[in-house]
């Protein structure tokens, strides 16, 4: 029926039907908090150690007793995982800190297992923050990254992640066949059930600057679009999730997330896996930025482009808001 009979703003009148027909779902649960972990910063048992990143307001650079803090902070306001990435104390051209059993991310996921069980740890298996040339993979003579040499690296930290107790490994590289050596590898080591999540379409987005600076990535020469995706292509993100769910993926990412609501729905419905979508660094730093001026009330901006990636279709949000989100969603 046309109005006036139908008249939709009926469910609207007041915050109890609002809450009754609301469609998505928001809650801590479905957060992921990332956290950098520094080598710099000591080892666990020693004084907390932060060190504040200029470009993303309230977040900072932790020695691994202060990351165990944090995670266990988190786990108090419900958040269901964090996220960690290593910034080691040297690099070298194939990144070795990467797959050390005492690195810095092995150490971390040890000690925040340790002391919160329950919280799930996921660990970034890249070589981008342990290379001295800031690429995700070893380089050739000719300054291209050998994709089929980074994949055995990676495969080596994968399994040195769930050796020290994660329980998901996420690997960011884009390199092409990294999923399927990363599965068999850590079956062939005894760990047949630890999950991959594949960042499955990350593209070379200008999101990325604040990240680059906080874990120490960014290229010493070129840049990584001949790995990461064209941001311009939709179809090729659907295929690259497709051949990481064939390679034996248990959840797929899209990243960045704000601008690319229409790929985790297109990815949702193609690959019907947990998705996940990366609220990057860039899009955090936008709302700290507009906040600060008093252009956004942050709250209410927040919870508004969370709930938005959730109702594209994200199971899991990846987010730097995610501690601020998780106490304001329990108001």
């Amino acid at each position: 029926m046309a109005y006036p009979q139908t008249r939709l703003r009926r469910l609207r009148s007041s915050p109890a039907l609002r809450g009754l027909v609301r469609e998505t779902e928001l809650r801590a649960g479905q957060l992921v908090l990332p956290l950098f972990v520094s080598e710099a910063g000591g080892a666990a048992g020693e004084l907390l150690s932060r060190e504040p990143i200029a470009t993303m307001p309230g977040v900072e650079r932790l020695s691994v007793s202060a990351a165990v803090a944090e995670a266990q902070e988190a786990a108090q306001l419900g958040v269901a995982a964090v996220l960690l990435f290593g910034l080691p104390a040297e690099k070298d051209a194939e990144g070795s800190a990467a797959w050390d059993e005492e690195g810095v991310v092995q150490v971390c996921t040890a000690a925040i297992k340790r002391a919160v069980p329950d919280l799930l740890v996921i660990t970034d298996v890249c070589l981008c923050e342990y290379t001295d040339h800031g690429h995700c993979g070893v380089l050739r003579d000719d300054g291209h990254v050998d994709n089929d040499a980074s994949v055995e690296l990676l495969a080596r930290t994968a399994v040195s992640h769930a050796r020290a107790g994660a329980d998901v490994v996420a690997p960011s590289d884009m390199m092409d066949g990294r999923v399927g050596a990363i599965r068999a590898a850590l079956d062939d080591e005894g760990f047949s059930q630890t999950p991959i999540m594949a960042y499955s379409a990350k593209f070379a987005s200008a999101f990325y600057g604040p990240f680059r600076e906080a874990a120490d990535s960014a290229p010493a020469m070129g840049d990584r679009r001949g790995y990461q995706m064209d941001p311009a292509n939709g179809r090729e993100a659907v295929r690259e999730a497709l051949l990481d769910v064939e390679e034996g993926a248990d959840m797929v990412m899209v990243k960045p997330a704000l601008a690319y609501g229409d790929l985790i729905r297109a990815v949702k419905e193609a690959t019907q896996l947990p998705v996940a979508a990366y609220n990057v660094s860039g899009e955090y730093a936008m709302v700290k930025a507009a906040a600060a001026a008093g252009y956004l009330d942050e709250r209410a901006t927040v919870l508004e482009v969370l709930t938005s990636l959730r109702r594209a279709g994200a199971d899991v949000i990846i987010t730097y808001h995610a501690k601020d989100a998780a106490r304001w969603l329990a108001e």
